[in-house]
């Protein structure tokens, strides 16, 4: 295993028992440098031309998104829009050329769509309940971006130049990143969830890193 690759690691599940533990400072230094670390390992496994150059952006903009998000006055929709960013960078990494047209494809994007769409319900009445109506089209239009992030990556599947094993490994990655995404929501806007902070970063975390292991699969699959 790379040295970054394995201080991804170590970081990320240090920054989770501090969240557990309630460890702000700890938190607030593991968190962006777990990013740092698996930014590292990206650009020296892939490096930042081709295929790397977007998702080297994705990992750059989630970074700023963390901070926005940890900020002690947090700035939500400076998290959202860097976040939203990261997703479209990713979409582009994933979508070199036009998604290939097959049934099973079609069907996997009506199944993210239609699971965006009711997610969006629930933290859509969660907002109104909160008098914050002010975040629902923000908040719609970070559902849907995440969700064709998901969708592209998930018709990489069925792409001639993406190897199988990679293509299902960065889709996993993708999943339990649009799962971090969730949880955060719903814990912060419809219904507290236990230990919902842990499980959202354990998710979005590990989401981050299945899916640029996807990527360095991809990469060297040639």
């Amino acid at each position: 295993m790379n040295f970054f690759l394995f201080l991804t690691f170590v970081a990320a599940v240090s920054d989770w028992y501090a969240v557990y533990r309630g460890w702000k400072k700890l938190e607030y230094f593991l968190k962006p440098v777990t990013m740092v670390f698996l930014l590292s390992w990206m650009l020296s496994a892939v490096g930042f031309s081709g295929i790397g150059f977007w998702f080297g952006i994705g990992l750059l903009l989630s970074m700023a998104g963390d901070i926005f998000l940890m900020l002690p006055k947090e700035q939500f929709i400076a998290g959202l829009v860097a976040f939203l960013l990261a997703h479209v960078a990713y979409i582009i990494g994933f979508n070199p050329g036009w998604p290939p047209f097959t049934l099973l494809g079609l069907f996997l994007a009506f199944v993210v769509a239609a699971i965006g769409k009711e997610l969006y319900r629930h933290i859509s009445a969660g907002l109104e309940k909160q008098g914050k109506t002010a975040l629902q089209k923000p908040v719609l239009a970070y559902t849907a971006v995440i969700a064709v992030m998901l969708i592209s990556a998930l018709m990489t599947i069925f792409r001639a130049d993406w190897s199988l094993t990679a293509a299902l490994t960065a889709s996993l990655g993708a999943a339990l990143f649009m799962l971090s995404d969730a949880i955060l929501a719903w814990n912060k806007f419809v219904a507290p969830i236990k230990n919902g902070r842990v499980k959202n970063m354990a998710a979005y975390h590990l989401g981050q890193i299945v899916l640029i292991i996807g990527v360095w699969m991809q990469v060297n699959s040639y």
